[in-house]
């Protein structure tokens, strides 16, 4: 019989991959629902912010579609570009 000990850094690891493995489903969702028109536009701020919180690439990109898509209010597409903004920031 084995014993494994896992070290702590090993699970937060562990951890931090599962939910790096899950933000991109959760970012494909809250990008359509940024640009889905049938859906109110306080609905639409609040995926878009919640797009700025993940904070990753992928999640500037998908900002950066927002402030392009010009059928969006432009509070909308100064929100996007503010919170695309900080991620800018952020990773340097």
């Amino acid at each position: 019989m084995q014993l494994i000990i896992s070290h702590p850094d090993n699970v937060a690891g562990a951890k931090r991959r599962v939910k790096m493995a899950e933000q991109p489903d959760e970012l494909k969702k809250l990008a359509a629902i940024t640009t889905d028109m049938e859906f109110i536009a306080d609905l639409r701020i609040r995926a878009i912010e919640q797009i700025g919180t993940i904070g990753s690439h992928e999640a500037l990109l998908a900002l950066l579609d927002v402030v392009a898509n010009e059928k969006l209010t432009t509070k909308e597409r100064e929100l996007a570009l503010e919170r695309a903004r900080k991620i800018i920031k952020s990773s340097h």
